[in-house]
């Protein structure tokens, strides 16, 4: 058996996220906005929770598609606070109508955001090199630069502690253990 990180534990849905998803570097604007979303309503909740809703958020958010999200109304605001497959929170919704609105800016700015996301890491992968779980940073000079200037252009739920969260999923950092099978050199 390979060697792999152990926080999937033995969740079959978490071992694929890891094994597939996890660290992988991601240049496609879509995914990008929708780990940034599900990584926003993950704030105060376990990934394992938002990642057995994802396939909810996907049809609730239509498939993450940052100019429908930011065409949303007052109803498709209701018809999400009455979704039960995604967490229902009213700040965290309104937050990624909001985010969506101005992702799309950030697009037209920059060309992709995939060329703004990746600044902050001067276009590579950060690759740690951790031994123990314990080691992994909650935050790091990175994230901390991409949150400020995210809430400068008026982004909600995007700390620099949602914001390493995010650079973990979308592969601008490295994360895995020394040892698992998926880690980077």
């Amino acid at each position: 058996m390979e060697k792999t990180c152990s926080w999937p534990g033995n969740d079959p849905l978490m071992i694929e996220y890891h094994d597939k998803e996890w660290g992988v570097p991601v240049h496609d604007d879509r995914k990008l906005f929708e780990f940034l979303v599900l990584d926003a309503f993950q704030a105060g909740l376990s990934w394992k929770t938002i990642l057995h809703r994802r396939e909810g958020f996907r049809a609730a958010f239509d498939n993450f598609e940052a100019a429908k999200i930011a065409a949303y109304t007052e109803d498709d605001y209701n018809r999400l606070l009455n979704d039960t497959g995604i967490i229902r929170n009213r700040s965290k919704i309104r937050g990624t109508i909001k985010n969506a609105q101005l992702f799309l800016e950030v697009q037209k700015e920059s060309g992709s955001f995939d060329a703004y996301i990746w600044q902050f890491t001067r276009g590579i992968t950060i690759v740690n090199h951790w031994t123990d779980l314990k080691q992994i940073p909650a935050t790091s000079p990175e994230s901390d630069a991409m949150a400020r200037d995210m809430k400068k252009r008026g982004f909600t739920f995007c700390g620099s502690t949602i914001c390493y969260a995010f650079m973990q999923a979308a592969g601008l950092v490295d994360d895995h253990l020394e040892g698992c099978f998926r880690k980077e050199t």
